[in-house]
């Protein structure tokens, strides 16, 4: 599809240079062994949710991914912004949804508030992950909290349990199985403040969209397209938005034919767990091998990582039809993200025909 020029449209703006394609790399001991920590760390995550009988096993399969999958290494201040976020997210649900839920329009304002707060502290830098988590959360929660029949405090304490047996399980799975050789910190990447600015209203104002859309339809099954709408917007850019949407797109057709055939081969199976947890296992595994071999927060690999994850945590059961549910899920997640992007190029345009908030690509990196 054609690219749009940010500079062609706009004067004073500088496009960002071209940069080459992004080739597969070879995993190292370090990568191979974080993988396994992936995979191990989001299946036990899932068996505990399934032993104990919790509800949104989506929150005990797909958090491990986010932990484990998107940082590196863990450290107290990962573990702070992991918790905290959590702890955060469950008290601004409950006050936004339990004394707001029959005012739309406050609590739609309340949200876009809640929403740039996240974005800013991931177009910041070091409070990425205190974003990201926030925002997966948040429209996960907002999104089950607007059918009456969720019950909301079983929600939210499962999101606190999720959440806190996820740092155990991380800790464990490091303890287990370490790196083989100190990593590299990343390099620091100072914004210009109109970037920050840009970066902050463009992904608050395209989650506040899908926020509303997903509060007035009937969009009971269509968890995945809304979780899809919000990783795409995690580069932060549009140009960032189009290839993370196209690589979620592919992530997300590996991801349910996957689940299919696991569906497949279980039959009437399926409410077994100790069949479903090697199967599992062997996705998480595939998937994180991908996503890691990409080199990318939003790739391919961890879009069907996260897919897989969704699937078996909310959606595989015996009765369950999964061919119409792959189907559907995969038809909605393609029109969620092609409205998302063109939302997304009309708030870019419109933010850079300010010089307070247009994007130039002239930061440093340290």
């Amino acid at each position: 599809m054609p690219r749009f020029a940010i500079g062609r449209w706009w004067p004073g703006t500088r496009r960002r240079p071209a940069a080459p394609a992004h080739p597969l790399k070879e995993l190292d001991d370090n990568d191979v062994r974080q993988c396994l920590r992936v995979a191990f760390g989001s299946t036990l995550g899932f068996t505990i949710s399934n032993l104990f009988g919790w509800n949104y096993g989506v929150f005990f399969t797909v958090y491990p991914m986010l932990l484990l999958a998107l940082v590196p290494t863990l450290n107290g201040h990962v573990i702070r912004q992991f918790l905290g976020s959590a702890l955060i997210n469950t008290v601004e649900v409950a006050l936004i949804a339990g004394l707001f839920s029959h005012l739309p329009l406050v609590m739609t304002c309340l949200a876009f508030i809640l929403f740039a707060g996240r974005f800013r502290l991931m177009s910041g830098g070091p409070l990425f992950l205190f974003g990201a988590q926030g925002m997966v959360s948040l429209s996960v929660m907002f999104h089950f909290a607007s059918y009456p029949s969720t019950d909301l405090h079983d929600m939210l304490a499962s999101n606190l349990v999720a959440s806190s047996l996820t740092v155990a399980i991380a800790s464990v799975v490091y303890v287990l199985i370490p790196d083989a050789e100190p990593r590299r910190p990343p390099p620091r990447r100072t914004k210009s403040l109109a970037r920050q600015r840009h970066e902050t209203l463009l992904g608050a104002s395209v989650a506040t969209l899908s926020f509303v859309v997903f509060q007035v339809f009937d969009l009971r099954d269509s968890l995945s397209a809304q979780v899809a709408t919000i990783l795409i917007l995690f580069p932060l850019t549009f140009d960032g938005a189009v290839v993370a949407a196209r690589h979620r797109a592919t992530g997300v057709l590996l991801g349910c034919s996957f689940g299919l055939l696991v569906q497949l081969v279980l039959y009437n199976h399926s409410g077994n767990l100790w069949l479903v947890v090697l199967p599992l296992w062997i996705g998480i595994m595939l998937f994180a091998r991908e996503h890691l071999k990409e080199g990318v927060g939003s790739g391919a690999g961890f879009g069907g990582m996260t897919t897989v994850g969704i699937l078996f945590g909310q959606y595989l059961s015996p009765g369950q039809d999964l061919v119409y549910s792959d189907l559907y899920r995969f038809s909605s997640i393609c029109v969620g993200m092609l409205v998302t992007l063109l939302v997304a190029y009309l708030v870019h345009r419109l933010l850079n025909r300010f010089p307070a908030t247009r994007l130039v690509y002239e930061d440093a990196v340290h």
